[in-house]
């Protein structure tokens, strides 16, 4: 009877551990976690010229911006405002057309959740979960921002802009 217990108490331990680590791990990322991105940046995917600039996480947020051009005109402008919640840390994104004509609804940016993060690398997820942000720092100098899509029940991700810092 005592082994019977014993092994009883083992496997209701050992069920019950996953759920509690879980629990207890909850991470809703921090500000501090995408401190490599702070300064000026230059990426030139397929023959247009992206800069951006973002500066340092400050109180509960950090904020950004992008232009994007081809041939010396702009095609789009981003604003990216990265804050700190009570549900965790969000991405929030507003583009604009040459003209600041914006394209999304006045007070509805395009929201990303936090999802995971390790060192030198924070992964967003788009609110309707279909595509995730990854930000992954490859060097002092040198970060990727990558979209990922669901292939085949697995996570893909493919760069979308290679960033060198500006200097």
């Amino acid at each position: 009877m005592k082994r019977f217990y014993f092994l009883w108490m083992l496997a209701i331990s050992c069920f019950s551990l996953p759920q509690t680590y879980a629990q207890n791990s909850t991470n809703k990322g921090s500000l501090s976690d995408l401190a490599f991105i702070e300064g000026h940046w230059k990426a030139t995917p397929e023959g247009r010229t992206v800069e951006a600039s973002w500066f340092p996480p400050a109180g509960d947020n950090l904020a950004g911006m992008m232009r994007m051009m081809t041939n010396g005109k702009v095609t789009m402008y981003e604003i990216l405002g990265y804050e700190k919640t009570d549900q965790g840390m969000v991405s929030l994104v507003k583009h604009f057309k040459p003209g600041l004509i914006g394209q999304e609804e006045i007070e509805k940016p395009v929201r990303y959740i936090f999802l995971e993060s390790s060192k030198d690398r924070v992964v967003f997820e788009q609110d309707n979960q279909q595509v995730r942000v990854l930000y992954e720092k490859r060097s002092k100098d040198a970060f990727v921002i990558s979209i990922g899509r669901q292939e085949e029940g697995k996570w893909s991700f493919k760069p979308l802009f290679e960033f060198s810092r500006v200097k």
